[in-house]
């Protein structure tokens, strides 16, 4: 469940980049359901984001940069650039309320 401020908005984003179509439940919540992922939730709070994630998703994005590409190009932001490590390399982002997730390759 993310905390949002538009949660149809961000199921669109999150159905963009996942896969999936966004369902809109009520006014206030929403969700997608990702082939082959657990189930993305939305709701509506009344307080922005203002500090660092507690959690925030690693996703397998095999070509790492093709990926934040596609992320960007849907709304998202990156952070820095592309890290490389003795495990692979990764892509912090920003989707379009604010929320980190990385992309992550071998």
């Amino acid at each position: 469940m993310f905390d949002c401020a538009d949660p149809s908005a961000l199921a669109r984003f999150w159905a963009g980049l996942l896969g999936g179509e966004p369902v809109d439940r009520e006014p206030g919540w929403s969700y997608v359901d990702p082939p082959g992922f657990v189930r993305v939730a939305f709701q509506r709070v009344p307080e922005g984001k203002s500090v660092k994630n507690r959690l925030h998703l690693d996703l397998d994005g095999g070509d790492v940069a093709g990926a934040a590409e596609e992320a960007v190009a849907l709304g998202a932001v990156r952070v820095g650039g592309i890290v490389q490590d003795p495990q692979g390399c990764f892509q912090v982002l920003r989707d379009p309320e604010g929320n980190e997730f990385c992309f992550v390759g071998g």
